[in-house]
């Protein structure tokens, strides 16, 4: 039977401060059930009174072995699995999962369906920063902000299954393509979207941008400078609000961004406000980009031509034993890449977002590894914490991000 003794004080030792060691300050769990670690995170907090003196963040507590599974699987039925990662950016993660094979089978991408990744991965990071918003703004009292951000992710979900038939894990986005074209209606939808978004946006900033409660939680809170975020890896917003301009999507273009004419949102002071203008402003450079990407649709296919990797057309399938026959095949047995290795990142709402497969000429991956932005930004949580108030924890975890399947994998 497990063990589940209590961890003593000196397993700790190498982790939190000799006043910790002699009882002066003290241990604190915050977590994994606390409704303000977004997701099942424990925090060992040491502290001097309410103020902290060490924060040992620690995961694994949603550790589902999704890299290992996903090398037991052939390449198609291994992206569902992307879907659970970041589960605010499954079409991101979908997306990053297929450029990574497209680049592994040199696979081609028809126009129209480049454009039609643009336009949902932008939605998509629109969404995900609409619940960090509302959950955030909850952490720090505002309810309402939350109340009205919901309202409006629930239009953009509204998009995903229309053209996915789900709400959150999609797989739409399929190597070689998408799974198929969007609905009639899809446009003139996503065009009603865009012209309610930036007036509600505009209502979240009245509610929040100078609102001194909000000033006052979040000004000066969890201050990281350019040169700690390269040490620890940190990109994405965190990054941004450092004053760095860099994002993947102008730094290393994928799908089309280059076509695009957006900005990169910064702030200089690094602190939990300015993450927060950093992404609110996100969302509108992202509904730029959709409205071009909307006006630039071009007709055509969605899924390349290329059978080796691409199952035939459903219209096919009823008329050609040969198509089904194919279809059949691609299904059960999967395709075997060539040989080698790849990387392929993107720039998701949390940050860089990569994969790298390695095939050894298989059916299945021989290798997977996910570079993810959560992980990352929780590596921040001992400098962006120490020497704050304990209450002031809250708003710092909100302010980087996380999502825990997105950590623990």
């Amino acid at each position: 039977m497990a063990d589940y003794r209590a961890t003593s004080i000196d397993e700790l030792r190498h982790l939190v401060s000799d006043r910790a060691l002699s009882g002066e300050t003290v241990l604190l769990n915050m977590g994994p059930q606390h409704p303000s670690t977004h997701g099942v995170l424990r925090l060992l907090l040491e502290l001097d009174g309410e103020i902290v003196v060490t924060c040992i963040p620690d995961i694994g507590f949603l550790h589902t072995g999704v890299e290992k599974n996903m090398e037991s699987k052939g390449y198609q039925q291994a992206e569902v699995m992307t879907d659970r990662l970041d589960y605010l950016n499954p079409l991101g993660n979908n997306l990053t999962y297929c450029l990574a094979v497209e680049k592994l089978t040199e696979l081609d991408v028809p126009p129209r369906a480049q454009a039609l990744r643009v336009i949902l991965a932008e939605l998509q990071r629109i969404s995900s920063h609409l619940l960090w918003l509302g959950t955030s703004g909850l952490d720090l009292a505002a309810m309402s902000v939350f109340l009205y951000a919901m309202r409006e992710r629930e239009l953009i979900l509204d998009i995903f299954e229309m053209v996915a038939g789900q709400r959150m894990m999609t797989t739409y986005i399929r190597p070689g393509g998408l799974w198929r074209d969007v609905p009639a209606e899809f446009e003139d939808t996503v065009h009603h979207v865009l012209e309610i978004l930036p007036r509600r946006i505009d209502e979240y900033e009245s509610l929040l941008t100078t609102n001194p409660l909000f000033l006052d939680r979040t000004r000066d809170i969890g201050v990281l400078n350019t040169q700690q975020c390269m040490e620890l890896g940190l990109t994405g917003p965190v990054l941004r609000a450092t004053g760095k301009a860099y994002d993947l999507r102008k730094a290393r273009p994928y799908s089309g961004y280059e076509q695009f004419d957006f900005n990169i949102p910064t702030q200089q002071d690094g602190d939990v406000y300015a993450r927060y203008l950093v992404r609110v402003a996100e969302m509108r450079e992202s509904i730029k980009i959709v409205e071009q990407a909307l006006q630039k649709l071009p007709s055509g296919p969605v899924r390349s031509n290329n059978r080796k990797y691409v199952p035939p057309p459903r219209s096919e399938i009823g008329v050609s034993m040969e198509a089904l026959i194919h279809h059949f095949k691609l299904w059960t047995e999967g395709f075997a890449p060539p040989a080698g290795h790849v990387y392929a990142a993107t720039e998701s709402p949390r940050g860089e977002l990569g994969v790298y497969l390695e095939s050894d000429g298989s059916p299945k991956p021989y290798r997977v590894h996910l570079n993810t932005p959560s992980f990352a930004n929780l590596q921040a949580m001992p400098v962006l914490t120490k020497g704050h108030f304990v209450a002031d924890v809250v708003g710092i975890i909100g302010s980087i991000d996380i999502v825990l399947g997105d950590a623990d994998r």
